[in-house]
């Protein structure tokens, strides 16, 4: 199954906590390696992860510059790791805005790890929906969409991809998300009558 991830709410984690929101960016990152590391066993096989959209751009240049410098000391750091977790990376979104330190390090992870077979792991930078769906470079159907933080809206991502996605969203923030939490989502989407715009089993005979 493919899940999508809106990661949201490491800022709001951090301030709550009188912390830097730095601090809460690389708590997402460690709620990051938790999901991949467990996503398999949830029967998942496709992981898409919203990790900065086009319009976070607009945010203070030094937190965007922190989060380049973070994303690349991510990549640097796990991609051993998910080698040998059989985990296939690839970046998806533009490429020609990101500091070529970040485009480097997405080279390297990518041609690493292009042997993994047990999760595609797709982490979403400087990415657009709408931009996605003008230049016809989509991705497979999402079948859960997860969204952490509270907000219930899609927010630019996978638009197209998610036409008949099930939404689960949770007022959790993203670094307090892990194990329990996707088992629970992918436990309600199994428990889902998903019909395709046809009508319900019990309906159908």
């Amino acid at each position: 199954m493919h899940v999508a991830m809106v990661m949201d709410g490491n800022g709001r984690w951090a301030t709550r906590r009188g912390l830097p929101r730095a601090a809460g960016h690389r708590a997402g990152a460690e709620a990051v390696r938790r999901v991949v590391k467990i996503a398999p066993d949830c029967g998942v096989t496709a992981l898409t992860l919203y990790a900065f959209s086009s319009d976070n751009w607009t945010r203070p240049s030094a937190e965007v510059s922190m989060l380049m410098r973070l994303f690349a000391r991510y990549l640097r750091s796990e991609t051993a790791e998910l080698a040998g977790q059989g985990v296939k990376l690839m970046i998806v979104g533009r490429r020609d805005r990101l500091p070529h330190s970040l485009v480097k390090a997405i080279d390297a992870a990518e041609q690493a790890t292009a042997s993994g077979t047990r999760l595609e792991l797709r982490i979403a930078v400087d990415y657009s929906a709408r931009a996605a769906i003008r230049a016809g470079t989509l991705l497979p159907d999402v079948d859960l969409l997860i969204r952490t933080g509270g907000e219930q809206r899609l927010s630019d991502f996978l638009l197209w991809e998610c036409a008949y996605a099930e939404l689960w969203f949770t007022e959790r923030m993203w670094p307090d998300f892990g194990a329990v939490q996707l088992a629970a989502a992918v436990h309600e989407f199994h428990s889902r009558d998903r019909r395709f715009g046809g009508l319900p089993n019990r309906e159908a005979v």
